[in-house]
């Protein structure tokens, strides 16, 4: 497995701890953020679907699928758009982009390790 490959690979298991948390404990996190609590099913959707998620960044992390690879970056480097988008929006509070600086970062590294093996 290639570095960038582990890169993406790895994301999947913050992926699985995300999803995991939030489909079995949300508010345990949203509260650790200073986010609303809430009973919604919702954000046990979102959860249900980092879940989801985690496993196409692990199996196919594993496989080091060049063309996933180079996707996630621009994926994961999109989400801090939409989540200045909707603070700026007074959707939800600022801190919801820290999780978009972790996917920034997360691409970031990613895209940095494609480009040093040749691959970009």
């Amino acid at each position: 497995m290639s570095q960038s490959a582990k890169s993406v690979y790895y994301f999947g298991f913050y992926l699985v701890f995300l999803g995991l948390t939030l489909l079995l404990q949300p508010n345990l996190l949203l509260g650790m953020f200073g986010l609303p609590l809430t009973n919604e099913v919702w954000i046990r959707v979102v959860g249900m679907l980092a879940l989801a998620l985690s496993a196409y960044y692990i199996v196919v992390g594993k496989s080091d699928h060049t063309l996933f690879l180079k996707v996630t970056v621009y994926v994961r480097s999109s989400i801090i758009i939409f989540f200045i988008a909707f603070t700026l929006a007074g959707w939800v509070q600022p801190v919801i982009i820290l999780f978009g600086v972790v996917d920034l970062l997360a691409a970031a590294w990613t895209y940095l390790l494609l480009k040093k093996e040749g691959k970009l």
